[in-house]
């Protein structure tokens, strides 16, 4: 069998970032460090202060379950974000990014690592790091005004934690619509033991990207969202300035906020009007992204990937997109779906894939021989990604619109996708039960929870060793692809089988019912991964109560 320990092949400018990144160079500035038991060097705590009678997210059972990870290696990585202007294969935006390239630098460890990387703020504004989909100790989560204060321009943090599962995760920022600039990077945690045989690696990032386009703005194009006169309510934008006085749901989820309203003029208008998808049963999306990209490059001037005929490869998509859900195919190929959001699955065999905002499916294909498209159309919508799988030198590159017919082949829902049997949840009667209801209309776009908006001192109690099943129910003309922190899930619900994921589709009128384990001590945000929901309100908080 043989195994392959950390290729990988995205691009070459991605590479070369990565090298100086993992050089942990030094930096300028202010600087705020995180411990191994999460002190603080700068100003004392980091950890906002909540309720009482909850774990803190830096408390004792916080440190508690961390030891139970144990220790190994210690990766020490460093990340800088900053303004730049990006080459997106030929189009050249101003925007926000990790290192100068979108996607940012890849980071790669193995399970059992300590990730040590320290974040330098060189935006404008605030910002924080998320690691999606990574079971990790609660207060390297990187939720503002949750589990950590943002950090200020010119800071650094550190995030320090023990990683402990393999898996197909990502980077992003968690303050405001940041993540729909460029702030978000791959993360790759290798198996010591990686069951799967294949040749080569191919890591494929999506997106739908509108920053720098003709003068939008991800904080202008939610004011072109929201009803006349009616202003952002969540206090946690991109742009760095003050809360408006008389917010329409005011939070203190960070210290920045969307402008006003007023500037919904700036650039063009954005908002889509008709979007319709059959497989989301209703309406695809509200925005109208001008610009589509696989691995940070648009489909005239696509990333190409280079193999030989026969080579097996494995495929890791990752929709880092803000608002779109793809449709993804390789012409001319099945793909077998091994992982899907890191946890392994028993092997299915597709056409093509369905997935939601921060989803991630890992496939093999065997490669044919020739030059194929891998095309992510953006489901319902108008465009799509495209990058390119080659086995010859040639420089043909398939037409932009190409369409494979694989796209309109058979499509694998999660929910169909049985968990390999190394990760089934042990069957136990749920010991807590607890109802959650996506609301709000498009209309009014007062996307929430149960109509209520989120502010940081939600909390949906939970206590530790607890079963819990949790019905999530979107009362909504929309999808949502939710996604639960610190956590991953079995879908056990109608004709669920039981797939853990940690991020999931939850169609119009319908219901999603999941279970997992309460075995991650602190608060963890529940949220809509459409950040143009989740920045109008559609954000909870589960949070665990002291023994």
């Amino acid at each position: 069998m043989h195994t392959p320990s950390r290729r990988t092949l995205l691009r070459a400018p991605l590479a070369a970032a990565g090298a100086g990144f993992l050089a942990a160079c030094t930096d300028s500035g202010p600087r705020t460090r995180s411990g191994p038991e999460g002190s603080a060097a700068v100003e004392g705590d980091f950890v906002p202060s909540g309720p009482k009678g909850y774990v803190d997210p830096s408390g004792p059972e916080v440190h508690a379950a961390e030891r139970k990870r144990g220790s190994g290696p210690v990766r020490m990585l460093r990340l800088t974000a900053a303004e730049t202007t990006l080459d997106l294969g030929g189009r050249h935006v101003h925007s926000w990014a990790y290192h100068d390239t979108v996607p940012g630098p890849l980071v790669r460890v193995t399970a059992g690592d300590v990730l040590s990387l320290t974040l330098a703020n060189r935006l404008p504004a605030t910002t924080t790091l998320h690691s999606h989909g990574v079971r990790m100790r609660c207060d390297m989560d990187g939720v503002p005004d949750l589990t950590q204060r943002a950090i200020a321009p010119g800071a650094d943090f550190t995030y320090r934690f023990t990683v402990t599962h393999p898996g197909t995760y990502f980077l992003h920022s968690h303050v405001g619509l940041q993540p729909d600039r460029g702030l978000y990077a791959p993360l790759i945690v290798d198996d010591p033991r990686e069951p799967l045989s294949y040749d080569k690696e191919w890591i494929v990032l999506l997106d739908d990207w509108v920053d720098g386009v003709d003068g939008s703005t991800p904080d202008q194009v939610l004011a072109q969202l929201l009803p006349k006169g009616m202003q952002a309510g969540m206090a946690m934008g991109s742009e760095g300035t003050p809360a408006p006085h008389g917010s329409a749901h005011p939070s203190a989820h960070s210290a920045a906020s969307h402008p006003p309203a007023a500037h919904r003029s700036s650039g063009p208008n954005r908002v889509l009007h008709s979007s319709r998808s059959r497989l989301l049963r209703g309406e695809a999306g509200s925005v109208d992204y001008p610009l589509y990209l696989a691995n940070g490059r648009v489909p005239a001037n696509p990333s190409t990937f280079r193999c030989r005929p026969g080579d097996r490869i494995r495929l890791r998509i990752i929709n880092a997109g803000s608002e779109t859900a793809f449709r993804v195919a390789l012409d001319g190929h099945r793909m077998t779906v091994t992982h899907t959001d890191g946890y392994p699955v028993r092997h299915k065999e597709t056409d093509a894939l369905l997935i939601g905002m921060a989803e991630r499916y890992d496939v093999l294909v065997t490669a044919k021989d020739g030059v194929f498209p891998l095309v992510a159309l953006a489901e319902g919508k108008r465009g799509q990604a495209l990058a390119v799988l080659r086995t010859d030198k040639g420089k043909t590159v398939p037409p932009a619109d190409i369409r494979p017919d694989e796209l309109d082949g058979e499509i694998v829902p999660a929910r169909r996708l049985e968990p390999h049997e190394s990760v089934v949840l042990a069957d136990r009667e749920p010991d807590r039960e607890m109802r959650i209801k996506s609301t709000g209309t498009m209309g009014k776009y007062d996307w929430a929870f149960d109509h209520q908006p989120y502010s940081p001192r939600m909390r949906h109690p939970v206590r530790a060793g607890e079963r819990v099943r949790l019905t999530l129910i979107n009362a909504t003309d929309m999808w949502h692809p939710l996604h639960l922190h610190g956590h991953t899930f079995a879908m056990t619900g109608l004709d669920a089988v039981g797939a853990r994921k940690d991020t999931a589709i939850v169609l119009p009128h319908r219901k999603l019912v999941v279970e997992f384990d309460a075995d991650n001590p602190g608060l963890w945000m529940l949220h809509c991964h459409n950040q143009y929901h989740s920045e109008s309100g559609m954000m909870t908080v589960l949070g665990y109560r002291k023994s």
